[in-house]
This record gives structure tokens, sequence and C-alpha cells, in this order.
């Protein structure tokens, strides 16, 4: 752990990024719904306790974009690359041996659909098409999830592409750069290591916290309409 953590939890890094975010479409003039229609999307699971208070904040509606990390049978936290639920891919470092890396796609595809399968009732009827996509998670540290999420957005042609996230490696900036319109991150700590060193509480988000952040917003977002 990181002897002077960043952030409380992934509820205090969400505020303080909310704001960040906030703050930035302000400065571009772009708070007001006649010019701009925001979609937050979270890397789920643990993207999605750091987007609700963005969506909030914003009064748009929470979705995820599901994408598992393709690894080494030898080495399970070691991303080589990435895939998404609909079957997007980025390789970091593509195996040589064929059958290898069919196995390792396939099992990142499935463990995205499953997820995707169990958060799949919480999930909002949206499309990112000319829709501003506000892409979020935790944190980045290989940005591999990052990168494959940003490319599935990009398909749905998204007026921009922001990714935003609490913290990243300083080295990690220009990659991001290169995938999205802008990017927020608070914090760029060195030396780096893990994501979770920066928090003082990290614990894994269950499948079920994550449902019921998409589903709180959802209802959140019904009962503003309704009043309004």
């Amino acid at each position: 752990m990181f002897s002077s953590p960043l952030f409380d939890n992934r509820a205090d890094a969400g505020e303080k990024l909310a704001a960040a975010v906030f703050a930035e479409l302000e400065k571009l003039n772009l708070t007001s719904p006649e010019v701009v229609k925001p979609i937050v999307y979270a890397l789920p699971r643990g993207g999605l306790p750091i987007a609700v208070p963005i969506a909030r904040l914003l009064g748009c509606p929470l979705d995820v974009v599901v994408a598992k990390k393709i690894t080494r049978p030898d080495n399970l936290e070691y991303a080589i690359g990435a895939a998404t639920a609909d079957g997007e891919v980025v390789w970091q470092q593509k195996p040589r041996n064929l059958s290898f890396q069919t196995l390792a796609l396939q099992q990142a595809l499935d463990r995205a659909q499953s997820l995707l399968a169990d958060l799949s009732p919480g999930r909002p009827n949206v499309s990112a098409a000319g829709a501003l996509a506000i892409l979020v998670d935790d944190g980045v540290a290989t940005g591999m999830t990052m990168a494959v999420a940003a490319q599935a957005l990009r398909i749905q042609q998204p007026m921009a592409l922001w990714i935003c996230v609490p913290v990243a490696p300083q080295d990690l900036l220009e990659f991001l750069e290169e995938m999205c319109d802008r990017h927020i991150v608070l914090e760029t700590p060195d030396p780096f290591y893990s994501v979770s060193r920066f928090y003082a509480e990290f614990p894994q988000v269950e499948t079920e916290v994550a449902l019921a952040c998409l589903m709180q917003q959802s209802e959140w977002r019904s009962s503003v309409n309704l009043e309004g």
C-alpha cells in the first residue's frame, strides 16, 4: 500500500473525478443538454463506483463496456492483450503459438460475456452514437482494457470520447491521448506499481455491487425525469 494514499476509496476518487470532469465541461461550454449529451461508460467492475458520482453530477445515463485482460496461463495478472464482450480485441504481445493464442482469447471473451450477461439487467438502452462518451475506470495500469474499451466505443461513432481516471502512470499518458479526444487523469504518481496502492480502501467490487450501481443510476434518472 502507498504510504500516503491519494484516495480514501473508490467513492472518494469518483467524487473528485466528477468535479474535474464537470470543470472541464464548463471550460469548454459543454454543460448545456442542448449542446452535448454525455453518457458515462464504466469498465466493470471496479470502474462503476467511480462512475456513479460522475453520471449523477451530469444527470446522464451510466452504462458499461465489459473488457477482460488476455493473460498467460502462467501469469494471470500479466496482460498480453484485452478483449470486449462483443469481440473487440487488442494485443500487446501476440503469442506465436496459435492454439495458445486462440485459447487465451476465448477465455477472455468468455469472462467478458459472462460478466456482461450478469450486468445486463441494469444497463440503460443507450448508444454512444453522436454522444459524448466518457470512459471511466478506477485507474490504469497497463492500459490494455482501456484501449480495447475505447476501440469498442469508437465503432459506435460518438461525438467525442473522453477517458477519465483517478490515477495512471505518467508514461501511459501519451498512449491514452492516442485513443481518445481528451483525457482527465487526476494523479500520475511515480513509481506506480499498481492502482490499489493509491487507495486506502480498495476491496474487490462484487458483481452484485456493480449491478446495483447501474440500477440505482437508472432509477435516479427515472425519478428526476418524473419530477421534472
